[in-house]
C-alpha cells in the first residue's frame, strides 16, 4: 500500500492500514486539514467538490462531504465531473476552494484529493505545506450540531463548462461543423465519457465512434494516454476511416490525438499545435516545463514571440505564465493551459481549439503534424541508493558542462544547440529521471547514455 503526502494534495492506494494507504482515516484527516485551512485563509465556508469515475470515488466522496459538513462548510457537490470543470466552478460559485477526487492517470487502485484555492487553481507550495502541517497537528475545530454544513448537488456545470468553451473567440464552431470530421474517442470509462461526447455534439461533430465512454471506473487499459496503451483506438481509427482519434485521461486534463493512419500525433505535440493556432491569431508569449519538447519554443520564436520554461508541475507552469503574461502554456503530457478560459490544464478547451485549427488547416491531421519541427524525447532513469549525495552529484555534472547553457530551477537542464538533457529527482520514487531530446531517437538516446556514463564515472570517483 502507498500513501504520498505532497504539497499539491494527497494520493495513495485504497485499503491497508492508516498512514500506509489512502484509508478512510487518512481521507478524513486531510480533508479536515484542507477545509480548516480554507476557512482560516479566506473566511469562506464553501467548497466545490467533484470526482472522476474511479471505483473508489463514491466512498471517498461520502467521507469528504461528511468531514466538510462536520467543519460547518457548505459543499457544492458536482458529482461525476472533470478536473478543469471543478477549476471553472470554484470562482463561479464564489467558493473558498475546491477538491477534485482523482488519481489522474494512475491505475484503478489509486485515488487522490487534488486541492484548489479560491481562484480554482492548484494551491501553492507554501499553501500545501500549511495544509500538511495542519494535518499533522490535527488541531481541527468541528461545528456544533446547529452549524453543520449543507450539501448542494449541482449538475449544471457540464453545460456551463461547454458554454464557456464555445464562447472562446478562437473556437470556430461553424468551421468545425463545415469540416464534418469523423472521430473516434477513448475516454477510458471515466468522466470524459460524459463530457467529451457532449462537447463534440455542441461543436457540431456528429460522426463519433465511442470507445470506453461508460463512466464506471473499469479502466479497459492503463489509463495513461501513452502510445503503448492506445493500440485499440489506433486500429479503430483506421477501421472507421476516421479523420482522427481523441484520447483523454480519467480526469480529462490530459489530451492526445491519433492520426488518420493510426499513428500517434504525439502528446508532446498537443500543446505545440494548439499554441501554433493561438499564436497565429494572438501574438504573445508561451510557457512549458523544462521536460517538454523544444518544438514549442521553435513555433513561438517563429511567430516572433518569446518562450519561457518553468519547473515541472502545473502550479509552476501557471506561475511562470502569469509572470511572463503568456497567452498559452502547458505541459508536454498533453496538458493545455489557456488563460482566456482559466489557469488549468483543460482537455475540453484543447479539443475545441485543436479542431478549429485542423478545420482551418484544411488537410489531414498527419500533414498538420509533419508541419512542425521533428523532435524525439528519450526517457531514462537511474535508481538511487541511500548513500548517494544527489545535490553534490548534480553539482558535479553542472560543473562538467558549465560552458553550455544550463538551468538549475528544477534539477539540472543542459542545452546543446537543438538538443537538451534534463536531470531531476523524482518526488515519488527513489530515482533520478533523465529526459533528453534531439532531432532523432538515436541522438537523444546517445545523449542520455553519455550523461548516465558521466554520472557513473562521478560515483566511482566519489
Amino acid at each position: 500500500m502507498t500513501l504520498i503526502k505532497s504539497i499539491s494534495g494527497i494520493r495513495g492506494t485504497i485499503g491497508g492500514q492508516a498512514g500506509n494507504g489512502l484509508t478512510p482515516i487518512d481521507i478524513v484527516k486531510f480533508t479536515a486539514a484542507f477545509g480548516s485551512w480554507v476557512v482560516q485563509k479566506t473566511g469562506n465556508k464553501r467548497i466545490v467538490l467533484g470526482r472522476d469515475a474511479r471505483i473508489s470515488g463514491e466512498m471517498v466522496n461520502n467521507l469528504v462531504i461528511g468531514t466538510l459538513q462536520g467543519l460547518g462548510i457548505e459543499v457544492i457537490d458536482l458529482g461525476l465531473s472533470t478536473t478543469p470543470t471543478v477549476e471553472v466552478a470554484v470562482p463561479d460559485e464564489q467558493a473558498g476552494g475546491g477538491i477534485i477526487l482523482t488519481a489522474s492517470h494512475n491505475p484503478k487502485q489509486w485515488n487522490a484529493l487534488k486541492l484548489l484555492n479560491h481562484d480554482g487553481e492548484f494551491i501553492s507550495d507554501l499553501d500545501g505545506k500549511e495544509v500538511l502541517d495542519l494535518a499533522e497537528s490535527a488541531s481541527f475545530e468541528f461545528a456544533e450540531v446547529d452549524k453543520l454544513g449543507k450539501v448542494i448537488k449541482n449538475d449544471t456545470y457540464l453545460q456551463k463548462h461547454i458554454d464557456k468553451v464555445l464562447a472562446l473567440p478562437l473556437v470556430d464552431v461553424d468551421a468545425i461543423k463545415k469540416a464534418d470530421f469523423k472521430v473516434v474517442i477513448d475516454c477510458v470509462n471515466s468522466t470524459g465519457g460524459i463530457f467529451i461526447p457532449a462537447l463534440l455534439k455542441a461543436l457540431g461533430v456528429t460522426r463519433v465512434t465511442e470507445l470506453y465512454c461508460e463512466p464506471n471506473g473499469q479502466f479497459p487499459h492503463n489509463p495513461e494516454p501513452l502510445p503503448e496503451n492506445l493500440t485499440e483506438i489506433s486500429k479503430e481509427v483506421q477501421k472507421q476511416n476516421a479523420d482522427l482519434g481523441i484520447v483523454v485521461d480519467p480526469d480529462v486534463d490530459r489530451l492526445c490525438f491519433v492520426n488518420e493512419d493510426g499513428s500517434m500525433f504525439g502528446e508532446e505535440y498537443t500543446l505545440v499545435a494548439v499554441a501554433d493556432y493561438v499564436l497565429k491569431n494572438t501574438p504573445g508569449n508561451t510557457v512549458s516545463n523544462l521536460s517538454s519538447t523544444r518544438a514549442l519554443r521553435d513555433v513561438t520564436e517563429k511567430a516572433g514571440s518569446e518562450y519561457n520554461a518553468s519547473a515541472v508541475g502545473e502550479v509552476n507552469v501557471v506561475n511562470k505564465m502569469k509572470e511572463t503574461n503568456a497567452i498559452i502554456g502547458g505541459e508536454g503530457n498533453g496538458g493545455i493551459i489557456y488563460p482566456e478560459s482559466h489557469y488549468g490544464r483543460d482537455a475540453l478547451v484543447g479539443i475545441a481549439l485543436f479542431l478549429t485549427h485542423l478545420a482551418k488547416f484544411g488537410k489531414s491531421i498527419s500533414l498538420l503534424r509533419s508541419s512542425y519541427p521533428q523532435y524525439h524525447i528519450s526517457k531514462n532513469k537511474i535508481t538511487l541508493t541511500p548513500e548517494m549525495d544527489i545535490d553534490n552529484l548534480l553539482k558535479q555534472v553542472e560543473e562538467k558542462y558549465k560552458n553550455q547553457p544550463y538551468s538549475t530551477i528544477d534539477g539540472l537542464k543542459i542545452e546543446f544547440d537543438k538538443t537538451w538533457v534534463h536531470l531531476r529527482r523524482s518526488n515519488t520514487e527513489p530515482i533520478i529521471r533523465i529526459y533528453s531530446e534531439a532531432e532523432n531517437e538515436t541522438i537523444a538516446e546517445n545523449l542520455a547514455n553519455k550523461i548516465i556514463s558521466d554520472i557513473k564515472e562521478i560515483l566511482k570517483l566519489n
